[in-house]
């Protein structure tokens, strides 16, 4: 990033960095006060001329350090940046006049004498993505800056209450914070400050141990970051880009809640009964009942379920090139659109990051993988003497059922060798099956009919908690819109 020596003269074209940055710092007091520097001296007056220097238009590869903004009298609203007579905003006011930034100075001395630190993030957000979103008229070199604030005092709010281990203010007055737009680099940035003002007691939200042990936590977790950023991208997308996205994730939760509902009766038939009983066989018998894919990816080779993890990969893999190639197809398509919008919000991929659309295939491989293992957990065993006659029992029962749905399109005949399946004779049995405890099963009920019926009712009831989770989720969301409209309406009565 470099000083443009212009105004909103921003970057365009750039397809290598994240759409919107979001670095964090801060600055504790007492080395502030080390360096005779004061919390205010980031802030000044409107129109004076004498706050901006030579300094102020040097070129810059990164975002100014926190701790050099202090040698800079009225760093956040230099005019060489803004284009307001009053650039400074909080979270009562989109634009701080004189008095208000008196009132403003005081607390931030205030909360400098009271040992607190003072944090700031800068959101660097690139041209091209404010143009998409309607924020930035590259001709005219006009931003919506009133958009822009309304978004990050609601992202304030987040940081503030839920950046540390307790919200940072003990109420709502606790709590200084200012914010600022600058224009003058190839990115937009925006600055966020804030600090506490009443002295830090809580145990919680002080160091414990070590070098820096009785003074305030300073470092914000990272999660939370991310969080903010992508409440920040959130509200300021366009209603059309906004409406892309929602379009192709619901595309994404489509194609995969059709996947998961059909899976039982494409997989429950005589073309993968054969592959069924190769997995049941591979899977740990002293785990039954804890089969589980796990942490664990399912083509790792390590582990007592890696080869039923693979072969259940495998089964899936047939089951995705044949059966259910069309939903599999579009699931894969929409996600990968995704991961391009994923490119374009957040930069390129770091070496080793996976990418949205695998994390979610892993997903649904392993909620199939793991819905197959609890419906195979009904195998039983059973006498070895008999286990040959009732697997053919079961072949053939489940053959002729799909003989009478000829119909059905989405089925697959079997191979001539996963019909030729006759049964042995007794003797045959004892001397191959002693070799294998796997072989010794029967299925509850006498056929795959049962297990499918209950994997169904399984599916059915997940997608049904699914569904009222989801509308819980509309109730709470709107109950919330109307405690904040019915807020608003009261403030301004």
């Amino acid at each position: 990033m470099a000083k443009t020596g212009e105004i909103a003269a921003f970057a365009l074209g750039e397809k290598k960095t994240a759409m919107v940055n979001l670095p964090a710092q801060f600055v504790t007091s007492s080395t502030a006060d080390m360096k005779g520097q004061k919390y205010s001296d980031l802030v000044d007056y409107a129109n004076n001329s004498e706050k901006t220097n030579d300094l102020n238009n040097e070129s810059m590869t990164d975002l100014i350090d926190l701790k050099e903004q202090f040698s800079k009298p009225g760093y956040a609203n230099r005019n060489s940046a803004v284009t307001e007579t009053h650039p400074i905003f909080g979270s009562d006011k989109l634009n701080y006049d004189n008095h208000d930034i008196s009132v403003l100075r005081k607390d931030l001395d205030e909360a400098q004498k009271n040992g607190n630190n003072i944090h700031e993030l800068a959101f660097s957000i690139r041209g091209d993505w404010l143009v998409k979103n309607n924020l930035y008229d590259p001709e005219t070199r006009m931003i919506d800056q009133n958009k822009l604030k309304h978004a990050e005092q609601e992202v304030a709010k987040t940081l503030i209450n839920k950046g540390f281990n307790l919200p940072l203010g003990e109420d709502e007055n606790d709590v200084v914070w200012f914010g600022v737009i600058h224009q003058d680099t190839d990115h937009l940035n925006m600055h966020l400050w804030f600090a506490k003002k009443s002295q830090e007691t809580r145990s919680e939200m002080v160091k414990q141990e070590g070098k820096y042990k009785g003074q305030p936590i300073g470092v914000i977790p990272l999660e939370v970051i991310e969080q903010a950023k992508r409440q920040f991208r959130k509200q300021l997308m366009s209603s059309q880009e906004l409406r892309r996205h929602q379009e192709i994730l619901k595309g994404v939760g489509g194609f995969k809640k059709e996947i998961v509902e059909t899976a039982p009766e494409n997989l429950l038939n005589d073309r993968h009964a054969k592959a069924i009983k190769k997995i049941y066989d591979a899977l740990p018998q002293d785990m039954k009942g804890r089969w589980q894919v796990g942490n664990a990816h399912l083509t790792a080779g390590k582990g007592k379920m890696a080869k039923a993890n693979q072969l259940t990969n495998q089964l899936l893999d047939d089951l995705f090139e044949k059966e259910l190639k069309q939903e599999y197809e579009g699931f894969r398509s929409l996600a990968q659109e995704y991961d391009a919008i994923n490119i374009e919000d957040q930069g390129m991929m770091h070496k080793g990051q996976r990418k949205w659309s695998e994390n979610k295939e892993e997903e649904l491989r392993k909620r199939l993988a793991n819905q197959i293992y609890k419906h195979l957990a009904q195998i039983e065993d059973t006498s070895i003497n008999d286990i040959d006659q009732q697997m053919s029992e079961l072949l053939n029962h489940v053959e002729h059922r799909d003989k009478g749905s000829n119909a059905d399109k989405t089925k697959i005949v079997s191979s001539p060798q996963e019909k030729n399946l006759a049964p042995k004779s007794p003797a045959n049995n004892v001397k191959q099956n002693s070799k294998r405890i796997g072989d010794q099963m029967r299925v509850r009920g006498g056929s795959f009919n049962k297990i499918s019926r209950l994997w169904r009712q399984d599916v059915r009831a997940e997608t049904n908690a699914e569904r009222q989770f989801l509308r819980n989720q509309k109730k709470v969301e709107q109950e919330k819109a109307n405690e904040e409209y019915e807020s608003e309406i009261s403030r301004r009565l």
